[in-house]
C-alpha cells in the first residue's frame, strides 16, 4: 500500500538519513499504475527519469552529472499540490571521495572508459551506440538508457544517443556510464562505441552541433 506522507516530507526525511558528504544518489518512486504515473512522468520529465509499470527511477546530484536536490524537491511538492499520492525510496547514493565502480573487462562500462580514454581531453560532444547481443533485452536497455534519450536506428539490436560534456542536447557523461552500468549489472551483454566526437565547440543561438546520419539529423 502506498504512503499517504506527502511526498516533499518524505523526501526530507530520506534526505536528512544521507552521509553529510554524499555527493549523488539514485531514487524511485511508486505510484499507482495509470494517470497519476503518467503525470509523474510528465512532472520529472526533466529530470530525465527511468520509468516502469508504476515505478519511475531518477538520480540526484550536489554538484553536476544530474538534477539537483532543489528540482527534486520542486517536482515532489507539484505532485503533492496535485494530490498524486506515492511512496519515496533511497536506492543508492554514493559520498564523495568514493571512487567510482570499477568496470569489468568486457562490460558497457568498460567500453565507455576505454572509448572516452582514447578521446582529445577537450572532447565536447559525443553520437555513440549500445548494440546488444540479445533482442530480448531492448525492453529492459530502453528502460535502463531512458535518461540518455536513446534511439533505435535500422534492424539492429541497440541503441543510438547523443552525450554533451559541458553543455547543449545530450546526456552528461557521468549520466552516461551510469547508466551503462546498471545495464551491466542486470547482465545485458553488449558493447558500447563512439560513433562520432567533437571538441571544444562553441554553441551560439544552439544546443550544440547537428549530425546528419541517413539524410536525417540526429
Amino acid at each position: 500500500m502506498l504512503s499517504v506522507m506527502r511526498l516533499v516530507d518524505q523526501w526530507r526525511e530520506l534526505e536528512r538519513a544521507l552521509p553529510d558528504d554524499w555527493t549523488d544518489a539514485r531514487f524511485e518512486l511508486r505510484l499507482p499504475e495509470g494517470r497519476p504515473a503518467d503525470r509523474a512522468a510528465a512532472v520529472f520529465a526533466p529530470l530525465a527519469p527511468a520509468r516502469g509499470r508504476g515505478v519511475i527511477r531518477f538520480s540526484c546530484a550536489r554538484r553536476g552529472g544530474g538534477p539537483a536536490p532543489e528540482a527534486v524537491r520542486r517536482g515532489l511538492r507539484r505532485l503533492d499540490e496535485e494530490r498524486v499520492a506515492g511512496e519515496l525510496r533511497l536506492l543508492a547514493a554514493r559520498e564523495a571521495g568514493a571512487a567510482e565502480p570499477g568496470a569489468a573487462p568486457g562490460s558497457l562500462a568498460a567500453d565507455w572508459d576505454a572509448e572516452v580514454g582514447r578521446l582529445p581531453a577537450d572532447w565536447s560532444d559525443v553520437y555513440g551506440e549500445v548494440e546488444l547481443r540479445s533482442s530480448d533485452h531492448l525492453e529492459r536497455a530502453a528502460l535502463l538508457l531512458a535518461p540518455l534519450n536513446p534511439a533505435r536506428y535500422g534492424s539492429a539490436i541497440g541503441f543510438r544517443f547523443r552525450v554533451a560534456r559541458r553543455a547543449g542536447y545530450g546526456a552528461s557523461a557521468e549520466m552516461t556510464r551510469r547508466c551503462l552500468a546498471r545495464c551491466d549489472d542486470e547482465r545485458l551483454a553488449g558493447r558500447f562505441r563512439i560513433l562520432r566526437a567533437l571538441s571544444n565547440t562553441d554553441h551560439v543561438d544552439t544546443q550544440g552541433p547537428v549530425w546528419y546520419v541517413g539524410g536525417r539529423s540526429v
